[in-house]
């Protein structure tokens, strides 16, 4: 069973790196991930129409190449959560956490009792077939499982202190795009209030000693985000990689043929 070097890197102080995926799915992702310099990668099910069997090949295939599966489910409920974690996934990211009570009954959901209420099922994709002894099996789950929350709404950013507080929550992941409408300034990252709740996200993970995430659309904001202290970094995700690079090469093709080579 193998464990979860993300976690432990974050752990350690590092920073890492991958990516998030809404669209695109094939049996060669995670190698092409992997080859790109990732360190994780998020699989979108809330955005998305991705199925149990998509994300559950998509979990093999990342333990085959080393990368770090972690999913966004549609919902926070714990059939959901349950099911992910057998399929493979070694960390959930949840969105729109408000108090420190959900947080709570999230981590729950993710550990074996008596430190919380998910269901026995060993020897499965979730502890990589493994014959280990059931104890050995529960004691790597709870190590290698990433709690993942969206900071994203009004609420989420007045509770964040507490929700970061909560023993087995292990990633603030800003939600960038949710939290400016939820503010009132939809789009304008750079607006004097949230600029105000990124920094209140940042302090409350420095004071629980935990690691703040983010996705970055550009390489100017994760150079930025990654001064201010960000130490998980999804950069872009693939529709937008893939409308980026292609985009830029037709136009650089076409400005050629049309005979702007400046």
């Amino acid at each position: 069973m193998r464990g979860n070097p993300v976690k432990t890197r974050l752990a350690n102080g590092e920073t890492v790196f991958g990516t998030m995926v809404f669209e695109f799915l094939s049996p060669g992702l995670p190698t092409i991930l992997t080859n790109a310099g990732s360190d994780f990668v998020f699989y979108d099910m809330e955005h998305s129409g991705f199925t149990w069997a998509d994300v559950k090949m998509q979990f093999a295939l990342c333990r085959a190449n080393g990368l770090v599966p972690l999913v966004r489910p549609p919902d926070k409920t714990y059939e959901t959560t349950a099911r992910l974690l057998d399929l493979g996934a070694m960390g959930l990211l949840y969105q729109m956490v408000e108090s420190a009570e959900e947080a709570e009954r999230l981590v729950s959901y993710t550990r074996y009792p008596p430190l919380g209420r998910r269901g026995a099922m060993f020897g499965g994709a979730h502890d990589d077939y493994s014959a280990e002894p059931v104890p050995d099996i529960i004691a790597g789950a709870h190590s290698r499982t990433m709690v993942c929350v969206l900071i994203e709404t009004a609420a989420g950013l007045e509770n964040v202190e507490s929700i970061m507080a909560v023993e087995g929550v292990d990633v603030a992941h800003l939600g960038h795009g949710d939290l400016s409408l939820a503010l009132d300034v939809p789009g304008h990252y750079d607006h004097p209030v949230m600029l105000a709740g990124i920094d209140r996200i940042l302090a409350a993970c420095a004071t629980n000693q935990k690691p703040a995430a983010c996705l970055a659309g550009s390489i100017e904001i994760g150079r930025a985000w990654s001064e201010q202290g960000f130490r998980m970094i999804s950069y872009s995700y693939d529709i937008g990689l893939m409308t980026e690079a292609l985009r830029s090469g037709i136009d650089a093709i076409r400005s050629s043929v049309n005979g702007d080579r400046t």
